[in-house]
């Protein structure tokens, strides 16, 4: 190891690998090569590093995520202090971020402080080199004899031995994979070493660990597998490699949630955790290119072509399921419960990368366009402070950005990965040179003439993309130089909305893609994605690209039941949804628009940073009469880009609009419980008032609309209380139970159940003669000798082991 740490110490970091394998087909200009200098994106960059970076430091300081090194390490005494063994990461991940932000501007504060930081963390590792804080503070308190109910915790912790849940929840190597990308990062950054020689001491542990032959366990949270790769391409040793290769060859033995259900080689459709699935693709990816082996491939190809054309948002975003995180049956895409984890943007955005560096195909920049323009842009607030979790495509006033979250995966991953964002604009193969993502922006690259010289090329863009679809490309060879400009042309500019039928414009639209040269008009010949231009270029040839945005009309396949008859907006990558403020009535929730209405765009400056938003005719839906029709009123509905939502408190939005009476929904009348304060025993989880919003569950596991549950509270007593506004005489009760064994959650229809009403200041049992009904997936109605009161009360009894919960709760 001396001699390998001798020359990483002398290399100039010119020759360092900066983010990803030397050995793809296509490599991307690095990113700290490229200057964006836009109105959309050098913003969003420059808020992260101004607000996102120090704010998420503050709060690993606030909630104990440093500290935990400080216990490991030593200088401080307690308990683990936070909810998950993972916590590591997070500081990992922003000490990443902030390393390419201090690539593109030094920051003395910031490296001082990651500097103490580091030193905390190299105090933290133990001599042989292992480093997680959890396991540490863990085996102290062990061999005082006394573990901590604090550290002992719930969630996703170790076990008594190393690595013995490495394949399961421990999250020993996701940490760890982490830290090797933070450390490489650093040393990029600053040429400050420290960080990276605890990367590499812990490095050469796992592989004394594990392997053929050795401890043959797979990854329980894949991410360690970039690390390692990131780790080779730094240092040339290819044991690393060859660990990263080992750990996705051993999978086949577990579960599909961790995409250990088959050989990675044999996997063909896309389950389990959406970012677990998207790390170890993206890592197959790398493998593939350093080893150029194809034997990844076939199984890359169909996982792909299975997400993209079946599994994917319009937004971009995947993972459909909370339960599991990440994927359920194809097709199944709801809305309201949309989960679409701002991580697995992140990831899916990696994958996608991955695949367009192997083939060269602008399909796979397409797809990445669209989940870094819509699920994954709305996971950061404009503020920079506030974050999203999942990113649902509708709400009913029940979602808010969050400061922060008790597992804080997602914040810390946008600190590191919006710095990076400017190495996903340009890549070059040979003389090739692409121009993928559309920002003002500048490069240079280095071509090879016929002399074998080195030709510096300045390439840069002028636009004001998104809003936009006019580009202006200067390029300025250093000498005249011949080489290929592949510039690529949207697949939504072509008249395809995604690759495959998951997604359909409604119409076709004639507008024309218009390419010059010098002033001169171009034939646009697109070939995997790509309008080629290969000619002898000189200083300040200008391209000028002139890609048509008429606003476009977005309809799902058919086999999408959350999306029949309903369409979406789009104009050119962005997707646009309804927020409440927008509308002189904010009841977003029960409009309905014409299938073919036509929508006009406007730039309206002081509106969520400066957007275009579209207005366009609607109506508001006020009863139906029948299926297929119904009573309206005419509404103005304007619709804001889809990552721009939530950025001024809870709100209705939706993004799928219906054109149908069959997909609309009617203003929900008053009712006494509707009118009634809510409140609930101690425990009680989700918006209380959502037992008495009217929206009816399809069955009892239904996730499509909002409930109330005391899970993990099992087998006791709790209650739901209407207090009415004023006293009402009632004598009918109905109520849908949660009971999600089907999507395998802990809730279960009562073992029994009840009704209180108030008078005199005490609860008493109203009357009835037969015993309270009980059903799964229907209503329960107990009819009771009337009463009049102030107040009823739902009291409940969970069955033995298990939670109750409550869908709706009527009252007549």
């Amino acid at each position: 190891m001396k001699n390998y740490l001798l020359i990483l110490a002398i290399l100039p970091l010119s020759q360092i690998a900066l983010s990803q394998s030397v050995t793809f087909p296509v490599k991307p200009v690095p990113f700290t090569e490229v200057k964006i200098a836009d109105n959309f994106w050098a913003p969003r960059i420059e808020t992260v590093r101004k607000v996102t970076i120090p704010y998420a430091l503050e709060q690993c300081e606030e909630t104990g995520r440093v500290k935990n090194f400080e216990i490991a390490g030593g200088s401080a005494t307690g308990a683990f202090c936070t909810k998950y063994a993972f916590d590591d990461s997070d500081v990992y991940k922003i000490i990443e971020g902030g390393a390419y932000s201090l690539q593109f501007q030094a920051d003395t504060a910031l490296e001082n402080y990651v500097d103490r930081l580091i030193d905390k963390i190299a105090a933290a590792q133990e001599p042989d080199g292992y480093l997680y804080t959890w396991r540490t503070i863990y085996d102290k308190e062990k061999a005082a004899g006394v573990v901590k109910e604090a550290t002992k915790g719930q969630f996703h912790r170790g076990s008594d031995t190393r690595w013995e849940r490495v394949d399961q929840h421990s999250h020993e190597l996701y940490n760890m994979g982490h830290l090797y990308e933070a450390a490489i990062a650093y040393y990029q950054a600053t040429g400050k070493r420290k960080l990276l020689d605890v990367a590499l001491k812990n490095a050469d542990l796992v592989d004394k660990t594990f392997g053929w032959g050795k401890l043959e366990k797979a990854t329980g949270h894949q991410e360690i597998e970039i690390g390692l790769v990131k780790l080779y391409n730094l240092t040339n040793e290819k044991r690393y490699l060859d660990l990263a290769k080992f750990f996705l060859d051993v999978r086949g033995y577990g579960e599909a949630y961790m995409q250990n259900h088959q050989k990675v080689t044999e996997q063909r459709e896309i389950a389990g955790h959406a970012v677990r699935a998207c790390y170890m693709y993206a890592a197959m990816g790398d493998i593939t290119a350093l080893t150029g082996s194809e034997e990844y491939m076939p199984a890359l190809n169909a996982l792909w072509e299975d997400v993209v054309g079946k599994k994917m948002y319009v937004t971009g975003g995947i993972g459909s399921a909370g339960s599991n995180e990440g994927f359920t049956e194809p097709y199944d895409l709801p809305n309201f419960s949309a989960y679409c984890e701002t991580c697995a943007s992140i990831a899916f955005v990696l994958w996608n990368h991955r695949m367009f560096q192997l083939t060269a195909d602008g399909k796979y920049i397409d797809v990445m366009e669209r989940t870094l323009y819509n699920a994954l842009n709305a996971g950061l607030s404009q503020t920079g402070d506030r974050f999203f979790y999942p990113n649902p495509l509708e709400s009913r006033k029940n979602v808010e950005r969050s400061p922060w979250f008790a597992c804080a995966c997602c914040p810390s991953n946008v600190a590191r990965f919006f710095p990076s964002l400017p190495g996903y604009v340009y890549a070059k193969r040979g003389n090739e040179v692409y121009v993928n993502l559309f920002t003002t922006s500048e490069t240079t690259v280095e071509n090879v003439n016929s002399r074998l010289q080195i030709i510096p090329v300045t390439i840069s863009q002028e636009t004001n993309y998104p809003w936009d679809g006019r580009v202006n490309i200067t390029v300025n060879p250093q000498k005249p130089n011949t080489f290929t400009l592949k510039i690529r042309i949207p697949g939504w500019a072509r008249g395809d909305a995604v690759p495959g039928d998951l997604y359909s414009f409604q119409a076709k639209d004639n507008s024309q893609i218009f390419l010059k040269v010098d002033g001169k008009v171009m034939p646009v010949e697109v070939r995997n994605g790509y309008a080629i231009i290969e000619r002898k270029w000189r200083k300040n040839d200008v391209v000028e690209l002139a890609l048509p945005m008429p606003v476009r009309h977005v309809t799902a396949n058919s086999k999408v039941e959350a999306d029949a008859d309903r369409l979406t907006l789009q104009r050119g990558p962005l997707v646009y949804c309804l927020e409440g403020r927008d509308q002189s009535d904010p009841r977003v929730l029960n409009v309905l628009v014409e299938s073919e209405a036509e929508a006009t765009a406007q730039f309206e400056t002081n509106l969520l940073g400066g957007v275009q938003t579209l207005s366009l005719d609607g109506f508001l839906v006020k009863n139906k009469t029948a299926p297929d029709q119904g009573e309206t009123d005419k509404l103005k509905l304007k619709a804001i880009p889809y990552y721009a939502w939530a950025n001024r408190g809870r709100d209705n939005m939706l993004v799928w609009l219906p054109y149908s009476f069959r997909a609309a929904r009617p203003v929900a009348l008053p009712t006494i419980a509707s009118k009634s304060k809510v409140s609930a025993s101690e425990g009680a989880n989700g918006p209380l008032e959502s037992v008495a919003d009217q929206y009816l569950p399809g069955n009892s596991a239904d996730k499509e609309n909002s409930f109330v549950h005391w899970w993990p509270k099992f087998g006791t007593t709790e209650w739901l209380q209407y207090d009415f506004e004023k006293p009402e005489q009632v004598g009918t009760v109905r109520v849908y139970w949660l009971d999600d064994e089907a999507t395998g959650g802990g809730c279960r229809v009562p073992a029994s159940w009840q009704v209180l009403y108030l008078e005199g200041g005490e609860w008493k049992p109203v009357y009835h003669e037969i015993g309270s009904p009980m059903k799964k997936d229907g209503w329960c109605e107990l009819n009771f000798e009337p009463v009049r009161t102030s107040a009823l009360r739902l009291e409940i009894t969970g069955q033995e082991g298990m939670s109750v919960g409550v869908h709706e709760w009527e009252v007549d």
